[in-house]
């Protein structure tokens, strides 16, 4: 009878399991929707990392705006710019350019994935529903299924109303914890033609130094 019962008990687990992360699936799967149907994307965001044992404790803001594989991010005083075929980081403080291919690895969390990178490599489980500032998030849960990645967890807020991301909060093997949370989300906006356009003159004129990788 107690192995009967056993049995029932993994089975129904096993079930509820599968339920939550089709529940999880069918959110993000929402999201994705409702991010590649915009033209362009602007997120003002807060950028927080903290390591109790190491004593880090660190908090920053920045900005990104998106349209398509381009992207313009402006982050701890320096900029990069991705134009669909070269990276360029702008360092005014050092005065420094540096030109280089993107990345192909496939575990790098780009700028122009930040709101699509859960897609792939991850499995998904329904998580809790918080109540911030009147607005639902509902938080998902994902595990890389890589078992070598540095990553162990990542719990993703979405807003339940408009299906944006709201809060990412990232755990890692050595007890950071890394914090994205979203200031403003802007949709459609009419943006320059040239924003995605890389001056180089412009950055030699001024001085700065260009280092190509």
């Amino acid at each position: 009878m107690k192995y009967s019962i056993l049995i029932a008990t993994l089975i129904l687990s096993a079930v509820a399991h599968a339920q939550s992360s089709d529940k999880a699936k069918a959110l993000l799967d929402e999201v994705y929707a409702k991010v590649s149907s915009y033209e362009n994307i602007e997120v003002n965001f807060k950028f927080s990392l903290q390591n109790s044992e190491a004593d880090i404790n660190q908090d920053t803001r920045g900005d990104v705006t998106l349209q398509g594989e381009k992207y313009l991010l402006n982050y701890l005083g320096a900029q990069q710019l991705y134009d669909g075929n070269k990276v360029y980081t702008v360092v005014p403080e050092n005065e420094e350019v540096t030109i280089e291919d993107k990345s192909e690895e496939e575990n790098t969390v780009t700028p122009s994935k930040m709101l699509t990178f859960y897609k792939k490599g991850h499995t998904y489980t329904w998580d809790i529903l918080q109540n911030v500032q009147g607005r639902k998030i509902q938080f998902v849960k994902l595990v890389p299924i890589d078992t070598n990645s540095e990553i162990t967890s990542i719990l993703l807020g979405i807003d339940a109303e408009t299906k944006h991301i709201y809060k990412l909060i990232e755990n890692g093997k050595n007890g950071t914890v890394t914090t994205i949370t979203v200031n403003s989300f802007k949709t459609d906006q009419q943006l320059s033609k040239t924003l995605f356009t890389f001056d180089e003159n412009k950055y030699k004129e001024e001085g700065y130094y260009i280092i190509r990788n």
